[in-house]
């Protein structure tokens, strides 16, 4: 599974009943394209049924903390953050970081891609990451 399948993901989660042509249109990729990689999906298990149900097994989480650098606001960062695509939940904390963020994606390696894309962006200076291990809600 590479990024544009995790992105695919993200969009059924949101609206499992999405067109193959809106998909296509938000991606960048043809329908044909878009067509044979949720199918791809379907057989390796990944979606089960209509709507997006994925075993935990398949699904990692992290929390995410980010210092923003001085002179750099953190609603300006925070802001950018809630949206990348695998971001659940963004949080202003008080403490060494100023900014909480829940990540959950297929794989480590989706959460590995936003933790790089979360680095990236203007205002952050350093980054802690911990996996959660498991939901006790």
């Amino acid at each position: 599974m590479d990024s544009i399948d995790e992105h695919i993901l993200e969009i059924l989660k949101k609206n499992s009943r999405t067109s193959f042509v809106e998909i296509a249109e938000e991606i960048n990729l043809s329908e044909a394209a878009i067509r044979r990689r949720i199918q791809s999906l379907f057989s390796d298990g990944t979606i089960k049924r209509f709507t997006i149900d994925q075993t935990t097994s398949k699904v990692s989480s992290a929390l995410v903390l980010v210092a923003v650098r001085p002179g750099t606001t953190t609603s300006a960062v925070s802001g950018k953050i809630r949206r990348l695509q695998t971001v659940q939940k963004v949080y202003e904390i008080t403490g060494e970081y100023e900014i909480g963020v829940i990540l959950d994606a297929p794989t480590t390696e989706g959460i590995r891609s936003t933790i790089e894309e979360i680095r990236k962006l203007e205002g952050v200076e350093d980054t802690r990451t911990s996996i959660i291990l498991r939901d006790l809600s």
